[in-house]
C-alpha cells in the first residue's frame, strides 16, 4: 500500500469516526431497546424480502404483533426467501415469533389497536396507498425505497403526513451511512470546490421473456397484490422479487438502485432539477420484462451543476468539482479532498448538510445527527416526535427525479421542470406522465 492510498484511507476512517461519535446521548438513545412497558407494537406488511429485513432491524425496538401479505404462503413463513435468513442471521421463526395475528389484507392490520408502528415491504405500486392508509388509522410508518410510482402519489403522501403529523422515515438507508453522509458533507463544505458534476451508475435492468401465463398459486390473491395496477392474467415473473422489472409495478433501475444514489447525490447538490433529458431503448419482446435495455439520463440543476445518471460503469457517486473529486459508493470513499482530511479535517460545528432538507424546519438547518443506525433513527424519532433523517419531504424530492428520468426516456426530447409547481414546463404529454390510471377500489388519494 502506497503513502497516498494509506493516507486516504486513514484520514476516511478518521472522519467518519467523527460522524459516527456524535454525542453520547444520540449513540445511547439509537442503540439501547426501550423498556418493556414503553415498546411499541409493530405492524409488518409484506414480509417475503425486504419486509422481513426491516422486521429484523425493528425488533430491538418494539414487539411484532401483527403481520400482512397478499401470499398466505409468505403468512405460514414457508415462502420468505432463504436469502433473508442469510442476511440478518435469524430465521423468519425467530423474527416473527410472538406474532398472534396474520391477514392477508394489510387493512385488517392497520385496524389492530395494539399496532403503533407500520413497516412497509411491499412492491413500489403499494408503497403510496399503504402509507397513507397507515398514517391516517394513527399509525408512524418505515417504508422501503422508493417512496411513490409516480411523482403524483409524492403530492398525496405530502398531504396525508402533514394532517396526521405522524412520522414517516423512508428505507433509502445510505443517508445514514458514514460514507455517504460524509462525501455529502465534503461537497457542501466546499472540499471539490464549485460543485460542477455529479456522475451516477446505477446498474442495468434485467432482460427477460417472453413469460407463460398460469392460473396465480391458490395462496396467492391476484387481485389484491396487482392493486392499482392494470388487471392483467398472472405471470410468476411479474410478482415477488421480479416486479422491479415491469414498468406496471416500478421503475427499474431507475427507482431501485436511483433511489439510494440519486438521493444521495440530490443532497449534495442541494435542489431539485430544472431540466432533464434521456435516451433509452426498450424490449419489444411480449409478455417479458419491459424496462430499458439501457438509458442514460442528463439533469440541470439551478446552480449550474449537471448529474449524468448510466446503468454501465462502476456503481456508485463521482462528485467533480472546480478543485478536485470524490468518490462513494457502499464499498469506498476516495479522492485527494478525502485524503486531506488527516491534516484538515471537518468541523464538526459547522455542518450543514440538513439545509435543503429543511426549508419548511428552519429550527433544524445546519444541524446534523449522528445516525447509529436507520431503523434506530426512525424509532429515536418516534418517541421524540421528531422528522428522521430520511423523511417524506426529502423523499419526495428524490423519487421525483428518479421519475422526471423515466419520462424523459420515455420521450426522448428534453423537458423543462418547475419543482415549485410540481409540472413540467410548457408540456402537456410529459404532465400526463406524472400520474396513472388506477383501478377502482386501490386509489391513492387522501
Amino acid at each position: 500500500m502506497d503513502r497516498r492510498v494509506f493516507l486516504g484511507q486513514s484520514a476516511a476512517a478518521a472522519a467518519l469516526a467523527v460522524v459516527r461519535a456524535g454525542s453520547a446521548a444520540e449513540t445511547q438513545t439509537a442503540a439501547t431497546p426501550r423498556l418493556k412497558n414503553s415498546r411499541p407494537g409493530i405492524g409488518v406488511i409484506g414480509l417475503r424480502y425486504q419486509g422481513s429485513v426491516i422486521a429484523e432491524r425493528a425488533r430491538p425496538h418494539g414487539d411484532i404483533v401483527a403481520i400482512a401479505d397478499a401470499d398466505r404462503s409468505v403468512l405460514d413463513l414457508s415462502a420468505i426467501d432463504a436469502k433473508v435468513a442469510q442476511q440478518v442471521n435469524a430465521t423468519p421463526e425467530q423474527i416473527y415469533a410472538g406474532v398472534s395475528a396474520r391477514h392477508q389484507d394489510y387493512r385488517r392490520l392497520l385496524d389492530d389497536k395494539r399496532v403503533d408502528v407500520v413497516l412497509i415491504g411491499t412492491p413500489d405500486h403499494w408503497h403510496a396507498k399503504m402509507l397513507i392508509d397507515a398514517v391516517q388509522a394513527g399509525k408512524d410508518v418505515y417504508c422501503e425505497k422508493p417512496l411513490t410510482l409516480t411523482v403524483a402519489e409524492g403530492a398525496e403522501i405530502l398531504k396525508a403526513v402533514r394532517q396526521t403529523g405522524r412520522i414517516v422515515q423512508v428505507g433509502s438507508w445510505q443517508r445514514s451511512d458514514q460514507r455517504f453522509r460524509l462525501a455529502v458533507e465534503m461537497v457542501r463544505q466546499g472540499r471539490v470546490g464549485k460543485l460542477e458534476r455529479v456522475d451516477v451508475v446505477i446498474g442495468a435492468n434485467e432482460k427477460g421473456g417472453p413469460f407463460t401465463a398460469s392460473a396465480p398459486p391458490a395462496s396467492l390473491d391476484w387481485n389484491l397484490w396487482q392493486g392499482q395496477t392494470p388487471d392483467v392474467p398472472y405471470i410468476k415473473e411479474r410478482c415477488h422479487f421480479t416486479f422491479r422489472w415491469w414498468l406496471e409495478y416500478s421503475g427499474g433501475q431507475m427507482t431501485d438502485w436511483g433511489a439510494h444514489h440519486l438521493d444521495i447525490a440530490q443532497w449534495a447538490i442541494g435542489s431539485e432539477p430544472l431540466g432533464v433529458k434521456g435516451t433509452a431503448t426498450y424490449p419489444s419482446t411480449p409478455n417479458g420484462f419491459n424496462v430499458p435495455l439501457e438509458f442514460a439520463v442528463d439533469y440541470q440543476y439551478p446552480n449550474g451543476v449537471t448529474m449524468h445518471v448510466a446503468d454501465q460503469g462502476r456503481t456508485g457517486i463521482m462528485f467533480t468539482g472546480s478543485e478536485g473529486r470524490i468518490f462513494v459508493n457502499r464499498g469506498s470513499l476516495t479522492g485527494k479532498p478525502v485524503e486531506d482530511l488527516v491534516d484538515r479535517p471537518l468541523p464538526r460545528e459547522k455542518f450543514t448538510v440538513y439545509d435543503f432538507d429543511n426549508r419548511d424546519r428552519p429550527e433544524r438547518a445546519g444541524k446534523i445527527e449522528a445516525i447509529v443506525n436507520h431503523m434506530g433513527n426512525f424509532f429515536d424519532c418516534v418517541a421524540a416526535r421528531k422528522q428522521p433523517v430520511s423523511d417524506v419531504v426529502s423523499q419526495h424530492a428524490s423519487a421525483t427525479t428518479c421519475h422526471l428520468g423515466n419520462v424523459a426516456c420515455r420521450l426522448g426530447r428534453p423537458l423543462e421542470w418547475d419543482a415549485a409547481a410540481g409540472r413540467f414546463v410548457n408540456d402537456a404529454e410529459a404532465d400526463t406522465m406524472l400520474s396513472r390510471p388506477q383501478r377502482k377500489g386501490f386509489e391513492v388519494r387522501v
